[in-house]
């Protein structure tokens, strides 16, 4: 009975020990990076990027991975072209010098075999900050169309854009901006 347990225990180790990180592309047709701020007080506002590319490597085995994001800012979309050219401009994404947004995790925590966050290294317009994506949903399993195997997401951080030279008409615009970022990505 002892030797059934310890060739058990060895088992589940060596299955530990051997899993293999997987690789996944982040799907830009279903990914949505959004952020959200006061106006004025009056209202919420909520807008998003159109563009994101990137990685998701994760061994759920072994409770590890990395993140590697990159946002096109010149797809901000907030419904108004004319808005979109405003927020590209020098007070804010200054998209002609700064055309990138980029996240690059510095670890991922687990819950099990699920991640609840992802700390790491968020650059905007030239500025790095450390931020902690919490994530509030994941979900993993074959896509029911392609059937390859996928990962879901959806995490969400809080911001200052004055933190990232982009504080222009503070405290009147928020300062503070939630970021939440809905992910799909397909394994290579």
């Amino acid at each position: 009975m002892k030797n059934i347990a310890i060739v058990i225990a060895l088992s589940a180790f060596s299955a530990v020990a051997f899993a293999a990180p997987e690789t996944f592309n982040i799907d830009p047709v279903h990914t949505a990076p959004r952020f959200e701020y006061s106006h004025f007080g009056y209202s919420n506002q909520l807008h998003r990027f159109d563009k994101t590319s990137g990685k998701i490597v994760l061994d759920r085995a072994a409770h590890s991975g990395s993140v590697d994001v990159t946002i096109d800012a010149k797809s901000v979309n907030t419904g108004l072209a004319l808005f979109n050219g405003h927020l590209q401009g020098e007070d804010f994404f200054d998209t002609a010098k700064y055309p990138t947004i980029t996240f690059k995790s510095t670890s991922v925590k687990f819950d099990g075999d699920k991640p609840v966050a992802v700390e790491g290294e968020l650059t905007i317009k030239g500025v790095t900050k450390l931020v902690t994506l919490t994530v509030t949903s994941f979900h993993a399993m074959p896509h029911p169309m392609t059937k390859k195997d996928a990962i879901g997401a959806n995490a969400v951080a809080k911001i200052k854009r004055s933190d990232f030279n982009m504080g222009k008409n503070v405290p009147y615009v928020g300062d503070e901006v939630t970021l939440s970022i809905a992910v799909e990505a397909m394994k290579e």
